[in-house]
């Protein structure tokens, strides 16, 4: 599967439809043990201290609750201590293959540990925004870690 501002092929529906969204990539540095840091970013309990008001998951399915508004979205993978990828059911619902991750990444000579954001957006404006939005929220992570 190829994504980006062209025509996408989905082999797993044998459809091509055009891309509205590109993607985009962050990374974060963050003073913390990745043991504690996934914690944080793949339980509803961690999620809830730092990405949304409250977070809870039924199966394979999240809750995003901000300010009285719902979002759900659906676990797509999951690699124990390593990341979480998540799509949003709006996007699963309209068979779009758009997708947020988090993903922890450790330098194997510094040790430093580091959050690597991906995430999609359909406009350099969107993506700014979304950038705007990830820098806030990391820096909230990085409150209750400690690691500011």
């Amino acid at each position: 599967m190829r994504v980006g501002k062209e025509y996408i092929y989905c082999l797993s529906t044998n459809k091509a439809f055009m891309s509205t969204k590109s993607k985009y990539e962050m990374e974060f540095p963050i003073q913390a043990s990745p043991s504690l840091l996934y914690q944080y970013i793949s339980t509803p309990s961690g999620l809830s201290e730092w990405y949304a008001d409250n977070v809870n998951s039924r199966g394979e399915i999240f809750t995003f609750i901000w300010e009285g508004s719902e979002e759900q979205a659906k676990l797509v993978s999951k690699k124990s201590g390593e990341r979480i990828k998540l799509r949003w059911l709006e996007d699963e619902e309209e068979g779009d293959p758009y997708f947020f991750e988090l993903r922890i990444q450790v330098d194997e000579i510094t040790k430093d540990v580091s959050l690597m954001i991906t995430d999609f957006a359909e406009d350099e404006d969107e993506i700014k925004e979304g950038k705007m939005l990830w820098e806030n929220m990391i820096s909230n992570l990085k409150q209750v870690l400690g690691s500011v």
